[in-house]
């Protein structure tokens, strides 16, 4: 932990779960808004809409971001691809550890990771987009640049700390 963000995800787990054709990235929730994107990673990813069968982008109590529950229905999203490295580790950095990255079927025909929220709290209702773009999308992408900012100075730190000695 480095001024309060947990880089344990920078390790080999991250990468392991990259290996192969997986590069493809399941989006559903405040990551819709190329205004979040931006805020988070510098640029706007391609993407492509996407539909999960199975799945529901569910409400999460006291929290303005949802989850990926599994369900008798579908969540709309987009697939966003060409995301680098580093791009990888920050997104599974910002999504902590209340979320699991797994590869879900999209479309009935391709596959994508994505951040399954796997604990039983999911509200009943749906996450309101419009109502989030509505009360909270400007304060949110705010935060998620300082949230940003301080990943990368504590990257910077973790780096400078396991740099040999000269």
């Amino acid at each position: 932990m480095v001024l309060g963000i947990d880089l344990r995800p920078c390790g080999a787990g991250l990468k392991d779960r990259l290996s192969g054709d997986l590069a493809a990235l399941f989006i559903y929730g405040s990551l819709l808004f190329p205004e979040v994107l931006r805020a988070l990673l510098g640029r706007v990813p391609d993407r492509a809409p996407a539909t999960a069968e199975g799945w529901r982008i569910a409400g999460l109590a006291g929290r303005r971001y949802p989850g990926l529950v599994p369900a008798s229905t579908h969540a709309s999203g987009f697939v966003v691809t060409r995301l680098n490295v580093d791009e990888w580790r920050l997104l599974d950095v910002f999504e902590d550890d209340a979320y699991e990255l797994r590869q879900i079927e999209l479309d009935g025909r391709r596959s994508a990771l994505t951040y399954v929220y796997p604990h039983v709290d999911a509200l009943s209702v749906d996450w309101d987009r419009g109502h989030f773009a509505d009360l909270h999308l400007a304060s949110y992408v705010k935060s998620c640049r300082a949230w940003r900012e301080r990943y990368y100075s504590s990257v910077g730190k973790l780096e400078a700390h396991q740099r040999p000695n000269s």
